[in-house]
């Protein structure tokens, strides 16, 4: 054909197709008024409810090459009396027929479009319903306009169905979804095909295929007379899992159900979205490969009182589990499940069971079983057995509270019991747990307690809610320990909130390390030796009867060793009877408590028995009790006391100085007092050499401190000093360092009396022997002041006189004289400044 000839044709052609293209648009003009005319009147028949339309208009291009009655932002009210609510809402509705009804003047409406709109379809607890608007008499029909559909089409339509009766919420979505329709006298059949998010299926209080994205195959057949629905293999696809479900629906009266329903290429995730989200939320982010595969029947009525027989076959071949963002996985899984909703088709003779379990955790196989009865009042019973990773299985879990782990775990567990009667009575038995767990070379990192614990050992034997313990050992940082024992009520405190734990054992120890253990720094064991910020607490859920032997223990710069006692701790009070140890350089025995209940107000009574105990390096282990006045580089000698005490400290372990309550009974032997500042100041009345190391074999005395004071009283020290051998001194030393001590200083005549311009000169008396110096030492500790003690003097002279005016009267009466004692004569309010 010549090129000329080509050009020809499709000239033409195109003018033709532009020619009937003006034609039909000049037609639809011209019929515009009277086919929307007819098109309201046959619709005003049709649908008994109010309908509001923003604009009815006629269009051929909207849905070319079919002619369509186009209407905007409609609302459709729903068919309840009264109501002003909406049964559906669209931006534009669509009703088509062909350009041919036009020629001929009769107009048959084949298709029906919805886009961007939403569908509240609802079932009312008396059992109305809203949906009911389209008129069952048109007999009146006209002849020139009349719906007879055969698609419904829906673009971007939400449909929302909630049947009040039944307890049941549906929320769609079809994003495009095609339905052909069959309609006869007697049948209407219906195929649809389309895409669609269900946001959720709410059955009772379970939640169904929330958030799935599905695309629908579907063929039914619906017997208008016999009120029966056939529904034909029809698929629903999730993902790549797919659901064939076929059967027959009567509606005549309650709802008749009898469905078949089978997987397929189904996997974990897709078994999951069946079941109610509550219980498999935890384990929605997980995925399976491998066969597994279902299949069930539904059969029975399905109303607001009556629920279908439910029966549920499942399993899996040689399926592997895993979590998306971890490597480990549970591989070569085996095993054949079933669920059924029992004779009563309800939650409480509901029964999901898992059968003979197996599989492989990074190359070890294990196995088990596992039931859940009674959905409403759960029972469960499984057991498991194997030789399991705890790294592995840890990776697996991706359980929050454990940041890590490692070792083996030998598992032989069984488990059964009713959670519910076990929550109202945790105390009878109601659990049955056997079999045990033995720890091979565990270690854990726990969120909580970020210090690891390592190189765990030992079996723990179950007997229903209780823990037989033997030799189990380990390491928390640089501590260990071994347990052998009963760790009562473990079950409870495990699963119930609220729950006590209560440990009877015998426990050991080669090293325990408080300063890592109490450390708010428990994950750097460098920063907690050197640290000062502690946390302690006590759990009002753990209580415990130890009986406890340490061989090494480290706080801070104490150090003790050989540690033996019983412990036990109730509601966060621990107490012990007897506790002994050795400790800078002498032995350790207390008894008392440590009062934990409120956080920052922790109270420890003891009374405490020290024998022996080097003073210096007691001084030194205390940080010389928070003063700078005398510290361990000033004394030597041996310590025996009696210690009675309450004391108090925050969480953090910081003494509350201001509180604390002692009775002490103490005893120094052996003792020296070197280069002590207030002893130089004596350097006036002694030798200076002497003074810087003074010595004495016994000092004994008892103190109180009470109100951030001690209190003193007098006492004689028997000292190395020629001028002064007895020393008497007694008085107060408060805790933010003021002294207020009073001082007797005894001179012997065989020393040449010293002069001073300021205090003339020490009085001597031959016949007397020997002369008192009376002084107060008053001040802090880096602004102190000696001086000449007038009270005492005055009632020093009252005593002396007293005793003269008897020895005057035993004079008389023919006894001899006592040797009589001089004092020092000084000037009033005077100082001793002496370098």
């Amino acid at each position: 054909m010549e090129i000329g000839a080509v050009k020809k044709v499709l000239f033409y052609g195109v003018a033709i197709f532009v020619a009937a293209l003006a034609l039909a648009l000049a037609l639809v003009y011209t019929y515009q008024d009277k086919i929307i005319g007819l098109f309201v009147a046959e619709a005003n028949k049709h649908i008994k409810t109010k309908v509001d339309v923003r604009q009815i208009s006629l269009s051929l291009f909207d849905k070319f090459p079919q002619v369509a009655v186009s209407l905007d932002e409609v609302n459709v009210h729903e068919g309840l009396p009264e109501s002003e609510e909406s049964l559906a809402r669209a931006e534009k509705l669509y009703f088509t027929f062909s350009l041919w009804d036009v020629l001929r003047g009769e107009y048959s409406v084949k298709e029906f479009y919805m886009e961007q709109g939403e569908v509240y379809v609802k079932v009312l607890p008396d059992g109305q319903v809203n949906y009911q608007i389209i008129a069952t008499d048109t007999t009146s029909s006209s002849s020139d306009f009349s719906f007879d559909l055969e698609s419904i089409n829906l673009r971007e339509v939400a449909v929302h169905y909630i049947d009040q009766q039944l307890k049941q919420t549906y929320e769609v979505e079809a994003h495009q979804l095609a339905a052909a329709l069959a309609i006869s006298p007697e049948t209407i059949d219906i195929e649809a095909d389309g895409q669609a998010t269900i946001h959720t299926i709410k059955v009772g209080t379970g939640e169904y295929f929330k958030g799935k994205k599905v695309n629908l195959a579907s063929a039914l057949s619906i017997n208008r007379q016999a009120q029966t629905i056939a529904l034909r293999p029809s698929v629903v696809q999730v993902g790549e899992a797919a659901y064939e479900v076929g059967g027959a629906i009567a509606y005549s009266g309650v709802t008749e159900l009898d469905l078949q329903v089978e997987g397929k290429n189904t996997n974990v995730q897709s078994l999951l979205s069946l079941l109610p989200q509550s219980m498999t939320e935890e384990f929605s982010q997980y995925r399976s490969e491998g066969e597994v595969y279902f299949n069930g029947t539904v059969k029975g009525q399905a109303s607001g009182k009556h629920m279908p027989s439910i029966n549920i076959n499942f399993g899996a071949r040689d399926a592997s589990f895993f979590h998306p963002d971890v490597q480990q996985r549970v591989e070569k899984i085996y095993l054949t499940g079933s669920f059924t909703n029992g004779e009563q088709h309800k939650a409480a003779t509901s029964v999901l069971e898992l059968r003979e379990l197996k599989g492989m955790l990074n190359g070890r196989p294990f196995k088990g079983n596992l039931k859940y009865s009674n959905f409403d009042n759960p029972y469960i019973a499984f057991d498991v057995q194997g030789m399991l990773d705890v790294g592995y299985v840890l990776g697996l879990a991706k359980i929050e509270q454990v940041r890590s782990g490692s070792g083996l775990a030998d598992v032989r567990i069984a488990f059964s019991g009713n959670l519910n009667e076990f929550k109202a009575r945790p105390g009878n038995s109601t659990l049955n747990t056997t079999g045990d767990i033995t720890l091979h070379n565990v270690s854990l990192t726990l969120q909580e307690m970020p210090l690891p614990m390592r190189s765990l050992n030992g079996n723990f034997m179950f007997k229903r809610n209780d823990v037989a313990v033997s030799d189990f050992k380990g390491q928390l940082g640089e501590s260990d320990f071994t347990i052998n024992g009963m760790f009562k009520n473990v079950m409870a405190w495990l699963i119930l909130d609220k729950q006590r734990l209560l440990v009877e054992a015998d426990f050991k120890s080669q090293y325990l390390n408080f300063d890592q253990l109490l450390s708010e720094e428990q994950n750097t064991p460098e920063a907690a030796r050197t640290g000062e910020e502690y946390k302690f607490l006590i759990s009002p859920d753990i209580a415990f009867d130890l009986s406890a032997s340490i061989d090494r223990m480290r706080f801070r710069r104490f150090r003790g060793k050989n540690i033996e006692g019983q412990v036990k701790l109730r509601n966060q009070v621990v107490s012990s009877p007897n506790i002994s140890f050795q400790a800078i350089g002498g032995d350790f025995a207390v008894r008392g408590n440590l009062d934990a209940r409120t956080r920052d107000h922790i109270k420890v009574s003891t009374a405490a028995k020290l024998n022996n105990m080097s003073v210096d390096s007691l001084f030194y282990v205390f940080e010389n009790f928070h003063q700078n006045f005398i510290e361990e580089r000033h004394l030597r000698g041996l310590l025996t006391a009696n210690i009675i005490s309450d004391v108090y400290f925050d969480s953090q372990l910081s003494p509350k100085t201001d509180l604390l309550q002692a009775e002490i009974q103490a005893t120094v032997r052996n003792g020296q007092l070197i280069n002590f500042p207030p002893m130089q100041k004596m350097s006036a009345f002694v030798k200076r050499s002497e003074l810087a190391n003074m010595r004495f074999a016994e000092l004994h005395n008892s103190f109180w401190i009470q109100q951030g004071t001690i209190y003193i009283p007098e006492m004689d020290i028997r000292s190395n000093l020629s001028a002064a051998p007895v020393v008497s001194v007694s008085g107060t030393h408060t805790f933010d360092q003021k002294m207020d001590y009073k001082i007797k200083l005894p001179l012997f005549s065989n020393r040449k009396p010293d002069k001073d311009a300021r205090f003339g000169t020490v009085a001597e008396d031959p016949d007397a022997g020997n002369s008192n110096l009376f002084l107060t030492l008053k001040g802090s500790e880096s602004d102190f002041k000696i001086a000449y003690d007038n009270v005492r003097v005055r009632e020093k002279i009252k005593t002396d006189l007293k005793q003269e005016g008897q020895e005057l009267r035993d004079l008389l009466r023919g006894k001899k004289p006592k040797q009589q004692e001089k004092e020092v004569e000084l000037q009033e309010g005077e100082y001793f400044d002496f370098d």
